[in-house]
């Protein structure tokens, strides 16, 4: 068996999602690669998209706020003889025959568009491999329903809905949970966490970052938060790829010695064991990736479209809280981080289960390409958790 996972250069998140189900199949010792699906239309176009969605999330969330909703409004944009569809499918016949030259016989896709160049392919040729949908936020993106996979991994039964309204067959959805990196699943106890990130084990840490890009009102946010920090606590800033953002934090927090600023940190789930709040933008994979860690959330509304899902799901089961400028969600910072009792009290609302959403996935997978038939009770009782 060889399986081939499809992200689209558009943001971290979908490849995070692909490296955990990749982590997955290679402790299974399944041959399974990883590819961007817009560079079958040309590694030139795959880097406009890239380069243009960093700007457009980064520096005007509006825009594709607004896009989303149109999308929302207007389901036919994404059809098959619209010109956006025929744009993102351009690579559709390159696809194909990378897949057939070698040899996969599932195809994973972990972002909508992905999912619709395979539907493509699977309209003009015959395809032997089998193929699957991960959803990574708590909603059915707009364009989902335009696509004709076999299976769709999705993020929690509630949701399952969602999909069958947007045209998806009840009975191709598995409620699997988002796929994180099984180093999520690891613990560290929370003091000893902080003594590793150079921190006072008694202290109170807020974690603050906005997915991989860095976006919303960092700079004021923790300008704000700095300015009413107590005693006892301290904050980490993650900017991720966002240079700018890094350079002016540390110039406004030169003289602010527990205020910690970082570009990228390459152990996140430590970070995570040592914060008592995370202050985040409602992005799926990082919320995810908390919610594991029983990680009591406060969210920034940076750039809404999917991410407006997200918040919801989390808010609806007491785990999250936002509020609606810089200055309220500042204070909702210190007034959590000087209230253990919230604070435990959302952590215990947390339901996750301890099981790996991606070893579910990639168990499903390999049973089905070895012809292990899979129990229609399996689907149902997914659904019904």
């Amino acid at each position: 068996m060889r399986v081939l996972i499809l992200s689209c250069n558009t943001g971290e998140g979908h490849n995070s999602c692909g490296k955990a189900l990749l982590e997955e199949f290679q402790a299974n010792q399944i041959p399974c690669e990883m590819d961007d699906a817009f560079r079958f239309i040309s590694p030139w176009i795959s880097h406009m998209i890239s380069f243009g969605f960093v700007r457009i999330y980064r520096y005007m969330p509006g825009l594709f706020r607004f896009g989303y909703r149109y999308s929302e409004e207007h389901p036919g944009v994404f059809k098959t003889d619209s010109g956006i569809y025929k744009i993102l499918t351009a690579g559709a016949d390159r696809l194909h025959r990378f897949i057939s030259e070698n040899g996969y016989d599932a195809i994973i896709c972990t972002h909508v568009f992905s999912a619709l160049i395979v539907s493509e392919i699977l309209r003009r040729h015959s395809l032997s491999a089998r193929t699957y949908f991960v959803a990574t936020d708590y909603t059915c993106s707009p364009s989902c329903g335009q696509s004709t996979l076999d299976t769709y991994f999705i993020p929690d039964a509630s949701i399952a809905g969602e999909f069958v309204s947007c045209g998806i067959p009840e009975e191709k959805l598995v409620a699997s949970g988002i796929p994180i990196r099984r180093a999520f699943f690891q613990t560290i106890p929370q003091a000893a966490a902080k003594e590793s990130c150079g921190l006072p084990p008694e202290s109170r840490h807020l974690m603050v970052m906005c997915g991989s890009m860095g976006c919303g009102p960092i700079r004021t946010l923790v300008r704000q938060i700095a300015e009413s920090l107590p005693e006892n606590s301290h904050v980490s800033v993650i900017c991720g790829t966002n240079q700018r953002l890094r350079k002016h934090l540390d110039r406004d927090h030169a003289q602010t010695p527990r205020v910690h600023i970082y570009s990228y940190v390459n152990d996140i789930p430590r970070m995570m064991d040592s914060a008592d709040l995370y202050l985040t933008k409602p992005g799926g994979i990082s919320v995810t990736e908390a919610a594991h860690k029983h990680l009591p959330m406060l969210f920034v509304d940076a750039v809404a479209g999917c991410e407006a899902y997200n918040m919801r799901f989390f808010i609806e089961r007491g785990t999250a809280v936002t509020a609606a400028t810089t200055e309220e969600l500042a204070a909702k910072a210190i007034s959590l981080m000087g209230d253990e009792a919230a604070l435990n009290q959302m952590q215990q609302r947390f339901s996750y289960p301890d099981h790996s959403p991606a070893a579910e996935i990639a168990a499903h997978v390999i049973r089905a390409g070895s012809a292990i038939p899979i129990p229609k009770e399996r689907v149902s009782c997914t659904l019904a958790q």
